[in-house]
């Protein structure tokens, strides 16, 4: 594009990209799902950044420190293989407090863009939970819910799509964003 901005898949970690373990903060509980890493190849194959936002209210809870934390990533970064992921934002702000990056807040999404030169009309957001979902459509992108995660019913989702999980809904991606895309 002539602004120089590329799109974007924003993405949540737990249940979206590996299995949901309540704030996991041990790397042995870490295990990415086998389709992730092909999916994100396949995604970033089609010029998409790749930036993953997750809330971690772990921390700010006291339940872990931000050294586990990043024990944790490093893992789920070894899982993947390669580094295919361009940025990772993490909000450790609790519910209940005002927050301008924790989920569903639109903060993570909207830094990103701004720090990646992110065109948001072509970007979109894949998450397990309606936080996910709510916090894509208030930074102004298409959402996708995944069913891997702890709250797999998304019978009153407000999501764009849904999709059983990460694999399908790169599919989607690569279907109906596909025409939007320009070539490099």
């Amino acid at each position: 594009m002539a602004d120089g901005k590329t799109p974007a898949v924003f993405f949540d970690r737990d249940g979206t990209i590996m299995h949901d373990v309540n704030y996991c903060s041990d790397p042995k509980d870490v295990h990415v799902f086998p389709f992730v890493a092909g999916s994100l190849r396949k995604l970033k194959a089609r010029g998409f950044k790749l930036i993953m936002i997750t809330n971690q209210s772990g921390i700010g809870r006291g339940y872990f420190t931000r050294e586990q934390y990043n024990a944790v990533h490093a893992e789920v970064l070894r899982q993947l293989g390669e580094p295919l992921i361009d940025a990772t934002y993490v909000c450790p702000d609790v519910p209940g407090v005002e927050s301008k990056c924790r989920k569903p807040a639109p903060g993570m999404i909207l830094q990103g863009a701004r720090e990646h030169a992110v065109d948001l009309s072509r970007s979109i957001m894949i998450g397990d939970k309606e936080i996910d979902v709510h916090c894509g459509h208030n930074a102004g992108i298409k959402a996708i819910r995944a069913q891997t995660g702890f709250e797999s019913n998304t019978a009153d989702s407000s999501a764009d799509w849904i999709a059983q999980d990460f694999a399908e809904a790169t599919e989607i991606i690569l279907t109906k964003f596909a025409t939007q895309q320009t070539t490099q």
